[in-house]
């Protein structure tokens, strides 16, 4: 079960987070429960750790993998967008640390049923919470040309939008990843780097989960949560995700934080953040190596004043 998913950056986050006993700290996107589990060996024998997943067999997962530490953690099957009222709510209501890792896991990404990969045939799901809400079939079927191409260019980056959206709406409906991902391919002409699916997948997946906007509201409800010292780390694999993080720390880190277009500054001209990484951590060659998904994951910390 240890070997099944690899933390990225784990000792990165470690150093950065620095946890300490008696420390209270949130694992804002818990997956498999690799960091969490790090954070709670660093933080023994009295640090706590809130994890928080929409992925209800996460949290199972989780559990188990953390049994060992059951009177120190504590979880919930929720949205981070949710910590400003359940964080308080369980007990974690000044925080030493947050963590927010963007990712997938690889057991969403192994488990073909979710239908996060194209590597292996499954349903059209792509939902981080599979009891609810649009699959990414209900997208690719039902809207528009102009909406799926707003959402292939915004979300995936990809240059052949229209193409694509065409071709998609010509020839649907489409219930698996297989089908999705052949009808992708056979649109592409020439070698690419990546499998030409890749950046269609990705997009849908972020617009099936809403992941910018959980983002834009995540990060800043962590932060209001942290305590004076307090430290968030954010690992993205998206360049989306990692300019907004970005550009948040950075601005929050300046003397005034009022919007660009106020006249007069209200805030008090004290910054609310300390950069502690002033450009993005990325994995080192060893662990690109063992864990190829790290290649992408950019992590950025920042210190509450």
């Amino acid at each position: 079960m240890m070997n099944e998913h690899i933390p990225v950056l784990y000792h990165e986050v470690l150093e950065y987070l620095r946890p300490q006993p008696d420390g209270r700290y949130l694992d804002a996107t818990l997956g498999a429960g690799g960091h969490t589990a790090g954070i709670l060996e660093a933080s023994a024998p009295t640090g706590r750790v809130l994890g928080f997943d929409r992925d209800p067999e996460a949290i199972t997962f989780a559990r188990r993998r953390l049994a060992q530490y059951i009177d120190r953690v504590a979880f919930v099957n929720a949205s981070y967008v949710e910590m400003s009222r359940l964080a308080p709510a369980n007990g974690f209501g000044q925080l030493d640390g947050v963590l927010l890792d963007l990712g997938l896991s690889s057991r969403q990404l192994s488990d073909a049923e979710r239908g996060f990969s194209f590597m292996k045939d499954g349903p059209l799901d792509m939902r981080f919470d599979p009891t609810q809400g649009e699959t990414a079939a209900d997208l690719i079927n039902n809207l528009s040309e102009t909406e799926l191409v707003d959402i292939f260019w915004k979300y995936g980056e990809e240059r052949r939008s229209r193409r694509l959206a065409r071709a998609i709406v010509n020839n649907r409906p489409f219930y698996t990843t297989r089908q999705l991902a052949e009808l992708v391919a056979a649109q592409v002409k020439g070698r690419e780097r990546i499998h030409p699916a890749t950046r269609i997948f990705q997009a849908l997946r972020i617009a099936v989960n809403r992941e910018l906007e959980a983002v834009e509201t995540g990060i800043p409800a962590a932060i209001d949560l942290l305590k004076p010292n307090g430290r968030i780390a954010v690992i993205s694999f998206h360049s989306l995700e990692d300019r907004f993080v970005k550009r948040l720390f950075r601005r929050l880190s300046q003397s005034c934080t009022c919007p660009p277009q106020q006249p007069i500054c209200t805030c008090g001209g004290q910054a609310t953040l300390k950069l502690i990484t002033r450009k993005a951590v990325k994995a080192t060659a060893v662990e690109i190596e063992q864990n190829p998904r790290s290649r992408s994951a950019r992590l950025r910390v920042a210190e509450k004043l």
